[in-house]
């Protein structure tokens, strides 16, 4: 049983490196959000999280600055199918703060794939409006 179990982690590890270098690569080295180019603080994202049973396909992720991947991830920032960003009232609420991450609220995206079967999956972004974002 431990060595299949160590054989399933070690698949879930290699999809994830390889899902991090091809949403890297689709988004341009760019934040999806703000275009930011520090590599070290971007994240490959997943829209459906891969726990949730999400893909890792660069059509389920966005390349997100390490504190935008965390809210996404908390539904606290989401993208809608149309690539507006929208950011939860529940951040001023919880942390009495936020006006760096409101600036970015009705934004569309910065930076989207060139290749149409690599752009975000709208049905994955309705998913994480609907089932994660906080409104």
């Amino acid at each position: 049983m431990r060595t299949r179990a160590v054989w399933q982690l070690a698949q879930v590890r290699l999809g994830q490196g390889v899902f991090r270098v091809l949403v890297t690569e689709a988004y341009e080295r760019r934040c999806s959000i703000t275009g930011e180019r520090t590599l070290p603080v971007l994240q490959a994202s997943h829209i459906k999280p891969f726990s949730q049973e999400g893909e890792h396909r660069v059509s389920n992720g966005l390349l997100l600055r390490a504190d935008l991947h965390i809210l996404f991830d908390q539904g606290l920032v989401t993208v809608t199918p149309e690539h507006e960003v929208l950011v939860s009232d529940a951040i001023k609420e919880r942390f009495e703060n936020g006006r760096d991450y409101y600036a970015l609220r009705g934004q569309k995206l910065k930076v989207v794939p060139t290749t149409r079967r690599d752009q975000p999956n709208p049905e994955l972004l309705r998913w994480h409006n609907e089932a994660l974002f906080v409104a």
